[in-house]
């Protein structure tokens, strides 16, 4: 098979990609921690401290989820399913939105979810982490935490969107021969 300028091309920019992404998430890591109050979120078990989602681990991966109404967030949370064992072996992992616990454990069994989940709920968490700018608007990402010494401190930020490292919908879809097209998740197909 001949090695192709364009191919080439290709191999070089998939390359830099990956550096690029490494070099990002070591500058993310090289930034100041940021010290975080231990609040207080919703489950269907009752109120949980943020500390105790660490479940004994020293990390914790927090996804910020729009909730039930999004299909887009849905979308990621599906994906979270069959990855969560995964991140589960290095780091706590849980899902939060802004629904109610309730509102949470009955979307989570209709989709199949076997993740934990809490509810931001009556609390300043995800305002506090720039995931709700107003009380109507939460947005979708991911904060990575540290717990040393009965302290917690945020290590690391990323949001969530179409073509993230979070998703491998778009990127899939972005090899076909039209691309993304006008594709949009949904609940059902």
């Amino acid at each position: 098979m001949k090695t192709t300028a364009a191919k080439r091309k290709i191999r070089a920019l998939e390359s830099a990609l990956v550096r690029n992404q490494m070099q990002l998430a070591a500058l993310k890591r090289r930034q100041p921690l940021e010290p975080v109050a231990d609040y207080t979120l919703a489950t269907p078990n009752g109120p949980v401290k943020l500390s105790a989602l660490f479940g004994g681990k020293r990390d914790l991966i927090v996804v910020h989820n729009m909730g039930r109404h999004c299909p887009y967030c849905t979308m990621w949370a599906d994906g979270f399913n069959g990855l969560a064992p995964h991140l589960a072996d290095r780091a706590a992992f849980v899902v939060v939105s802004p629904d109610s616990p309730a509102v949470q454990e009955k979307f989570a069994a209709s989709r199949g979810w076997r993740f934990p989940m809490a509810s931001g709920e009556g609390s300043t968490f995800t305002h506090d982490m720039g995931y709700q700018p107003t009380p109507d608007e939460p947005w979708p990402g991911v904060s990575t935490f540290r717990l040393s010494r009965g302290k917690i401190f945020r290590v690391a930020t990323a949001p969530f969107g179409p073509f993230d490292s979070f998703c491998a919908t778009w990127p899939m879809f972005a090899l076909l021969a039209d691309g993304v097209d006008d594709w949009k998740p949904k609940y059902r197909y």
